[in-house]
């Protein structure tokens, strides 16, 4: 039961709707990889993969095992791609509810292979082979790949269905890594196909490179934050931040919001908050609203960020705390307990997204959405 007024509204229309923008965006001949990690980026792997699902996606992905398997217990029938492979002792879960795992090694085709016959499983395993191109992350590298490739051809039980790797700077339209990496990529297939193997997925490019880098694509792609509702903002080096066009279509599928639980007037010169960060400049009328970085409210807003309230804008003074946060709503007097507050959203004239907290906080806009505590809780609309 959750009686703190502190919430997240999910709109699971918009996020059906951000799908198929980038579906569009895509064309046919290229499959998305829906990639709802990490608690699809803080909005609930549930219901978003539900939703998804509902909306005609065609593949999911999650980081891991476990991820997989809460989403295949809630009734979700997708192909779903374990993109950081799995630890040892996993693998038989993999193929009991028919995960598709990432593989780099030798070691994970074996492992599969003992589970197969552990199992008794009746059909063939198939798997995505991850490559390094130059994260140095996770993957194969390319001086170990034909060993590789030679042993997934000999395998009587597993099958390369997919092959994709990751860039690295995908958002920099100039950059010679990510240029660097393609071609390296393309290579890979060369050596696979060297082993007699063709894969029918290759997939390469994430949000930033569905958004700009065409030429990325092959024939399936993994977008991420576009999903969501928010385009990276694309740059060549030295110049900044450069307009890229088209951007997708999106709107942010996630509101935060929170009321007034309390209110005071303070004379000028009173402090504010840990540390007393902020001094009234003048006779202050401060609101109290239930949000800190306990609950992923980034402390680097103290003093900077803003939230709205009544169509205003009103500044956050003094530092964010771990429950609390205080606002000044001196220039809003109608302001009174039980307000509604909105820390990520819009109103008619104003609007706070996750990426305006980024910039602020010196951040990403990945970091604001998956930062968002389990104690803020999700309800879904629309």
């Amino acid at each position: 039961m959750h009686t703190r007024p502190n919430w997240a509204e999910i709109s699971l229309s918009a996020l059906a709707e951000n799908y198929h923008a980038v579906a569009r965006h895509l064309g046919p001949g290229v499959t998305p990889c829906c990639v709802i990690k990490c608690d699809a980026y803080g909005h609930g792997v549930i219901e978003s993969a539900r939703a998804l699902e509902d909306a005609g996606a065609v593949w999911l992905g999650v980081t891991s095992t476990e991820e997989g398997i809460a989403v295949r217990e809630a009734g979700v029938q997708l192909p779903i791609l374990v993109m950081t492979g799995f630890w040892r002792g996993e693998e038989e879960a993999l193929l009991v509810h028919c995960l598709t795992p990432a593989i780099a090694t030798a070691e994970h085709v074996e492992a599969l292979e003992a589970a197969a016959a552990a199992v008794a499983c009746k059909h063939k395993v198939y798997v995505h082979l991850k490559v390094d191109t130059g994260m140095s992350r996770l993957g194969v590298s390319l001086d170990d790949l034909p060993a590789l490739a030679a042993r997934i051809a000999a395998s009587p039980v597993v099958r390369l269905q997919g092959v994709f790797s990751h860039l690295s700077e995908s958002e920099v339209l100039d950059s010679p890594v990510a240029e660097h990496q393609r071609m390296e990529f393309e290579r890979a297939i060369a050596l696979l196909a060297d082993a007699g193997l063709h894969p029918q997925y290759r997939h390469l490019a994430n949000t930033a490179a569905v958004a700009a880098r065409p030429e990325t694509w092959n024939n399936m792609a993994r977008p991420g934050l576009a999903l969501y509702g928010y385009n990276l903002v694309c740059e060549r080096r030295g110049q900044g931040p450069v307009a890229v066009q088209p951007d997708l279509p999106v709107r942010p599928v996630l509101t935060w919001k929170t009321r007034i639980i309390a209110l005071r007037s303070i004379p000028t010169g009173t402090a504010v908050g840990y540390n007393q960060r902020w001094h009234a400049a003048r006779p202050t009328r401060l609101a109290v609203i239930p949000v800190g970085y306990g609950d992923g409210f980034n402390r680097h807003l103290s003093n900077q960020g803003q939230v709205i309230l009544s169509d205003r804008y009103a500044p956050i003074v003094g530092n964010v705390s771990m429950d609390l946060t205080m606002i000044d709503v001196t220039d809003i007097p109608e302001a009174a307990l039980g307000d509604e507050v909105l820390l990520i959203g819009r109103s008619p004239h104003c609007s706070i997204g996750a990426d305006d907290m980024a910039r602020l906080a010196n951040t990403i806009t990945y970091e604001i959405l998956c930062g968002l505590s389990p104690r803020v809780p999700r309800c879904y609309v629309e």
